[in-house]
């Protein structure tokens, strides 16, 4: 049987989002049914026994009756399990959008079939606990799929997180026949994938402040990331226009600060979140933003706020109304940090290796109404704001978390920092490679490329005697960056080959000035999964080249149907003429 390689692929042979490492793949058609068996092979932690073995049938969700769930990490797989299920044989579809009008496209259903009768998972390391292999970027997501044209299917991946991507690819070798009952097929047997991602971190930052999102919503947009093999979700939770995020030991903080009751994170829901993402591969990291973007707080606790709500002016002291920064010399200040540290980031540890405390777009005029600082002097504030961000970060690593803060605090600022300090970069391509050269590891993800919020204009109302904001209105970051623009950046553009191993990986971004539960998704998909696509494959190709958007487009466009029809309301990538047709739509 004829095998041909990713370069080589149709449209339907090669709909796997994001591109696997190395992909080879046949003609023959196999059939999956619901009475198919999973078998999951797992290597033990404990010396006395090298492999448990638990069969399922995939009708059901599995049930364990042995010890150990935890610490081998059975209950992820459990449940990835039973959602392949759901994906393959409820959530599937008929790919007619890809192939010719009116084409004969599906495989006949009147002669004998070949069944895909078992479906190997082995997984050839144990997990030292739960959530071990997902945190602190110690797992190794690689893995490999084989599947034989008599029908045997294997995924083999050392731990636990990589199985979770392995299943997901599984799921998009399948689709549905159009004729009712006639179950699911892979047209492209025998199959053979090995696959590993480019980057480590691999994240969304989604702002929480601005607008406020239903944990459904949430829980929504980290099934997304996951099905784009995304592993990081980095929650901006608090902001200048609102503090949704339930500190019990400061309860005044939400009860005052959310926009209304019910608009709030409480510690459960919290933990509740946290817990799905890891379920799903998906590390949730906390973002409390300070000094600045911080004039929340005052509603709760107006003592700590210096050049709060100033009217009419506010843009003199912040990038946003209303204004107001964390004083910067102030006793009050650290005994609320302490105590709000105290409550919040133990219980962050369980579930993430990280604490985001922001940093961005410090307002040195606010400090001229600080009663305890009196000065809009660089030098006087950057002496206070070291000493500011060393008692934070002091904190946060008694928590055994790793700080993590925006580039401003190291470039603009020059503070010294720890050397475990992530720096996540967002101005430009030339502040990843200063922070890099300064011996930093970094998170990258430049406005220009990849900010999903900029290109719907100007969200700010225009005073009618203001030339500040002139027709047509646009936003600072216009114009909208659409899937080709995300998909064209490459976040090592400017990193010497011998500091590329300090890129971490990058965050796509979305703050939520015009963004809501409502149109969360559109925002999102399937822009963001353009950015998935390069954190896991890379920005380049094996020749160096940038990636192909003629090749990527139908396959984005597929993973767009898969999308909608589990539940997420993603936009299209282009009309179906276009997919229907090839290269006709290309230039």
């Amino acid at each position: 049987m004829l095998i041909t390689t990713v370069v080589l692929f149709s449209t339907c042979a090669l709909a796997i989002w994001p591109l696997p490492q190395n992909y080879t793949h046949g003609t023959t058609v196999l059939w999956l049914s619901p009475d198919v068996q999973i078998d999951y092979q797992l290597a033990s932690s404990s010396p006395w026994y090298a492999f448990l073995l638990r069969t399922w049938n995939i009708r059901q969700a599995p049930v364990y009756s042995t010890g150990n769930q935890t610490n081998d990490g059975h209950p992820i797989v459990e449940a990835a399990i039973q959602r392949t299920k759901d994906t393959l044989f409820s959530e599937n579809f008929v790919p007619w959008k890809f192939h010719p009008r009116n084409s004969d496209f599906e495989p006949a259903v009147n002669g004998s079939k070949t069944y895909i009768k078992t479906i190997a998972l082995q997984q050839t390391q144990a997990c030292n606990g739960l959530n071990s292999s997902l945190i602190d970027g110690g797992a190794d997501e690689s893995y490999s799929i084989t599947v034989s044209e008599a029908g045997e299917a294997t995924i083999t991946a050392q731990s636990s997180a990589s199985i979770l991507w392995g299943l997901e690819t599984l799921t998009q070798l399948f689709y549905t026949h159009s004729r009712r009952g006639e179950g699911v097929y892979t047209p492209l047997a025998p199959i053979k994938i090995t696959d590993a991602p480019k980057f480590a971190h691999r994240g969304l930052n989604l702002d929480i402040a601005r607008n406020y999102y239903e944990p459904a919503d949430i829980k929504r947009t980290i099934d997304a990331l996951a099905w784009n093999k995304f592993n990081r979700l980095h929650l901006h939770a608090t902001d200048a226009q609102s503090w949704p995020l339930e500190i019990p030991t400061l309860p005044e903080l939400a009860a005052k600060g959310a926009y209304r009751a019910g608009y709030s994170y409480s510690p459960d829901d919290l933990q509740d979140i946290q817990k799905y993402g890891l379920d799903r591969g998906v590390e949730v990291i906390i973002e409390i933003d300070m000094p600045g973007h911080t004039a929340s707080v005052a509603l709760s606790y107006p003592e700590l706020i210096t050049a709060f709500n100033v009217q009419p002016n506010w843009n003199n002291y912040s990038a946003e109304p209303p204004s107001g920064e964390l004083k910067l010399n102030s006793t009050a200040v650290y005994m609320f940090l302490e105590k709000l540290f105290q409550d919040l980031l133990p219980r962050l540890k369980p579930y993430s290796g990280y604490f985001h405390s922001g940093g961005d777009e410090v307002n040195v005029n606010a400090y001229l109404l600080d009663e305890t600082v009196r000065s809009n002097t660089s030098s006087v504030i950057q002496s206070l704001l070291q000493t500011f961000v060393d008692r934070v970060h002091r904190s946060i690593r008694a928590a055994n978390l790793v700080p993590i803060v925006w580039e401003e605090m190291l470039l603009d600022w020059n503070l010294t920092l720890g050397n475990d300090v992530i720096i996540q970069t967002w101005r430009s391509d030339q502040a990843v490679a200063d922070t890099v050269a300064k011996g930093y590891k970094t998170l990258a993800g430049n406005y220009n490329y990849w900010y999903l919020d900029c290109g719907h204009g100007q969200w700010l109302d225009s005073i009618p005697s203001s030339t500040l904001t002139p027709f047509p209105y646009l936003d600072y970051c216009s114009p909208l960056k659409n899937w080709r623009q995300i998909y064209s950046y490459n976040p090592l553009s400017l990193v010497p080959a011998n500091a590329t191993h300090l890129v971490l990986g990058a965050e796509v971004h979305l703050w939520s000035e015009q963004t809501d539960p409502v149109n969360l998704d559109p925002m999102l998909w399937p822009r963001a999964a353009a950015a998935g696509e390069v954190l896991w494959a890379g920005a380049r190709d094996e020749q160096g080249r940038n990636r192909s958007q003629v090749e990527a487009s139908p396959r984005l466009a597929e993973m767009r149907e898969r999308m909608v029809l589990r539940g997420v309301r993603a936009g299209p990538v282009q009309m179906v003429f276009c997919t229907q047709n090839g290269t006709q739509c290309a230039l």
